[in-house]
């Protein structure tokens, strides 16, 4: 296992993250995606601590809290010491039915975090994440909040989930303004299923050294390959989270089965070992409902793919250009000068 570091942090976190939205059992549309319970959870716990993972993710919702409260006395069943492990749990989304039971006004968040320790049975949370755009809290408010959470140590960092460039870049400039802690990590979607965080949340990302946590890294379980036979029934059956243009993204399942077939491996492990190989990416998110997919998941960590195995994949898997993309295609002489020193011109 690798460790890199989180944004501009001195904090170390191993490049592949345990995520736990499957632990608890949750009702509705997210029911399917849920289910694994106290011992299956300490056994997947177990094995990837002892795989190197230091990185567990949650949130407050997730099966109603009943993640977080797992996640807690597995901590405690397995003996695990605290020092050795980066918890982050998210909040935002609605816990409840009355108006102030969601978002991210300062109300809400000194709840929602106080619930969050309690749950999980520590006195501090390594990386506390907003987990969506709230539009009607101004942002200098959720910075200030955030800022208290961190100076009295029930936050050690924070971070921000599906937002916006734009949004994030505000709230940024926001903590600059006011001399307030920033966001230091972005969770957002990114799989050869879905490529959009390349068009703005990317170069974003890049340019302020934000960490980028990648969830949903095989599309839902879409690249494991299995939705090709109609016969099988799995959570995307359910649900079908995140979207995937299954017609445009099917030449990327023959291009991951030809590599994995040559590497003697499973398209879940090329997937993210295409994601591990992006140096803007400091942890991958495994969603797993036992330790057998943990396992074949792992994998991908001693996978190196060559040049030619990702060019192979990212040409399935190529955006289509969006204006102002295809407008400044033309325009690459400064990008020239900027990697090779010159323009390519002979004098």
């Amino acid at each position: 296992m690798k460790y890199k570091i989180l944004g501009r942090t001195g904090l170390f976190v191993s490049e592949m993250c345990l995520g736990t939205m499957t632990f608890g059992q949750s009702g509705g549309k997210y029911a399917a995606a849920s289910g694994v319970m106290q011992n299956d959870a300490d056994s997947i716990i177990r094995a990837a601590f002892d795989a190197g993972i230091n990185f567990i993710d949650t949130a407050d919702v997730y099966a109603s809290g009943q993640s977080e409260e797992i996640i807690g006395r597995s901590i405690k069943n397995l003996g695990l010491a605290r020092n050795e492990l980066v918890i982050s749990t998210k909040m935002g989304h609605a816990t409840g039915n009355g108006p102030n039971h969601g978002g991210n006004s300062r109300y809400h968040i000194m709840n929602q975090v106080k619930g969050s320790l309690k749950r999980l049975g520590i006195d501090h949370i390594d990386l506390y994440q907003l987990h969506g755009w709230d539009p009607v809290t101004p942002v200098d408010e959720i910075i200030r909040t955030l800022n208290d959470l961190v100076q009295q140590g029930l936050v050690r960092y924070i971070g921000v989930s599906n937002w916006a460039a734009w949004q994030i870049q505000k709230a940024i400039g926001c903590s600059a303004q006011i001399n307030s802690v920033r966001f230091e990590s972005v969770q957002a979607y990114y799989s050869l299923a879905g490529r959009e965080l390349e068009r703005e949340i990317l170069p974003m990302i890049e340019s302020e050294q934000l960490g980028l946590m990648v969830f949903s890294p095989l599309a839902g379980g879409y690249l494991t390959g299995k939705y090709l036979n109609s016969t099988i029934h799995g959570r995307r059956t359910t649900i079908a989270f995140p979207p995937v243009d299954s017609i445009k993204c099917e030449p990327i399942l023959y291009s991951l089965a030809e590599i994995a077939d040559e590497l003697g491996t499973s398209l879940s492990a090329i997937s993210i070992a295409w994601l591990l190989a992006k140096r803007t990416v400091s942890s991958v998110i495994l969603g797993v409902r036992d330790v057998e997919q943990l396992n074949d998941n792992l994998k991908a960590s001693v996978i190196t793919l060559s040049d030619e195995h990702i060019q192979k994949l990212e040409k399935a898997s190529a955006l289509s250009p969006e204006y102002p993309v295809w407008m400044m295609a033309g325009s690459t002489s400064r990008e020239q000068l900027l990697k090779t020193g010159n323009l390519g011109h002979s004098f």
